[in-house]
């Protein structure tokens, strides 16, 4: 396998070519099935399993399970932003100083716990958004303004390839 198919198991994000009522549902369903997905790649695994890299030189899987509760903290948070404060700046953060945090070798229970309930309430919210609402941004330090429907493609992804991660390093250790 190559790194990129390893850092990329599902491929690169990319901006949806169409933001039609059925795809944005399909976002979102993917967004709320994303803690599930997540606790079930990781179930099972040791203490040993679960301080594994990915990939040389990448996060182990604990690192992975609490990066996408630090990522979907702060997805929350920007839906909120743009919902209540159209354009607002936002904060970016170092996400691999956060993975690097003493709470990065916390059980995995804790996160995973964390994005149950915070799926429930950001779903909540994308569930309720109206086509107006959905084309409000918030502004991003590099990327610029993205749109709410760029920002729920974008973590439907992250789900999806940070849980490809666990379930296709568990497939190349046969755990």
């Amino acid at each position: 396998m190559t790194d990129d198919s390893l850092r990329y198991p599902i491929g690169h994000w990319s901006v949806p070519s169409t933001t039609d009522a059925a795809t944005l549902a399909g976002l979102v369903d993917a967004i709320a099935e994303a803690p599930a997905r997540l606790r079930a790649a990781v179930a099972g695994l040791s203490d040993a399993q679960l301080d594994t890299p990915y990939r040389d030189g990448g996060w182990t899987v604990r690192q992975v399970v609490h990066h996408v509760a630090d990522s979907h903290a702060n997805a929350y948070i920007r839906v909120k932003k743009a919902l209540t404060e159209p354009g607002a700046p936002i904060v970016a953060y170092e996400e691999a100083r956060w993975a690097e945090l003493p709470d990065s070798r916390l059980p995995i229970d804790v996160s995973l716990a964390l994005l149950d309930a915070l799926h429930v309430r950001w779903v909540t919210n994308l569930r309720a958004a109206t086509p107006d609402d959905l084309v409000k941004t918030y502004r991003h330090p590099e990327l610029g303004e993205v749109p709410l429907t760029s920002a729920m493609a974008m973590y439907a992804w992250h789900g999806r390839h940070h849980t490809a991660h666990v379930t296709r390093l568990r497939e190349r250790m046969g755990w």
